[in-house]
């Protein structure tokens, strides 16, 4: 089943195409990615499906409602989260309080409950403490939940934001280079996390720099360069691709074909 559906998507910045005529299926259950140089237009390309800017032309439907002008919030609200390539935590935060601060756009309390402590706003709270700590065991960092997000290393900084994210209970993950600033030796962990996602109902949307992590992980990658799709297929169609290799995977990758 296609989850998302990305038709003729642009968005102009002066007499800049940073993303011009991108169509993509994101298939419910899927891992599917999209790479290229910097500057391909990336970036650009989440933000318009997150609702960060409005696109020039095209459309984007998420479950077969159009969301090509809806904002951030409402994204999340409909079942579309998101990390970021900096990852945003609240410091001087535990990591549990930075994941239950994800739980927000799931609440139904109101000020008043909030201050007389009413019987929904504590239902509601244990609630949230539940989905939390599963959302941080998931991404097994449990045992970090009392640490301050300035004390734990990069790697866990970074399966926080995963967690935060899977907190607001999201059909759609979106990672925007997830394991940048994680050293090589990590890599392969939390690609095993990434990989894990959708056996836990969430669909992920991925970009990411690190080759031999995308490979391992995509069942369908996207091509962007200078804006414009490129390419698009497996994997395997992808390394052999001689556009490709010309653009983005350079001469190494036409060395291992």
């Amino acid at each position: 089943m296609t989850l998302l559906e990305i038709r003729d998507l642009g968005k102009r910045f002066g007499g800049l195409d940073a993303v011009k005529d991108v169509s993509l299926d994101v298939e419910e259950g899927r891992i599917t990615a999209v790479i290229g140089p910097n500057g391909a237009g990336k970036s650009t390309l989440f933000n318009l499906i997150h609702g960060y800017y409005r696109p020039t032309s095209g459309s984007v439907t998420f479950k077969g409602d159009d969301i090509t002008h809806s904002s951030p919030h409402h994204a999340v609200a409909d079942g579309i989260a998101r990390t970021f390539q900096t990852t945003h935590l609240f410091d001087d935060s535990t990591l549990l309080e930075n994941v239950l601060a994800g739980r927000i756009v799931r609440s139904k309390s109101t000020i008043f409950d909030a201050v007389f402590h009413t019987p929904r706003h504590r239902r509601e709270s244990r609630i949230n403490e539940d989905k939390a700590m599963e959302a941080l065991e998931f991404c097994e960092i449990d045992t970090h939940r009392h640490d301050l997000a300035s004390n734990v290393p990069q790697e866990v900084q970074k399966r926080t934001a995963v967690a935060m994210a899977l907190a607001t209970e999201p059909e759609l993950l979106l990672l925007d280079e997830p394991a940048g600033g994680i050293p090589e030796e990590e890599t392969t962990d939390f690609g095993n996390l990434i990989r894990y996602l959708p056996k836990r109902g969430v669909s992920v949307l991925l970009v990411e720099h690190k080759m031999s992590m995308i490979m391992g992980l995509a069942d369908t990658i996207l091509v962007l360069d200078h804006g414009q799709k490129l390419a698009l297929g497996t994997p395997a169609e992808i390394q052999s691709n001689p556009d490709v290799i010309r653009a983005y995977l350079g001469s190494t990758a036409e060395e291992k074909k």
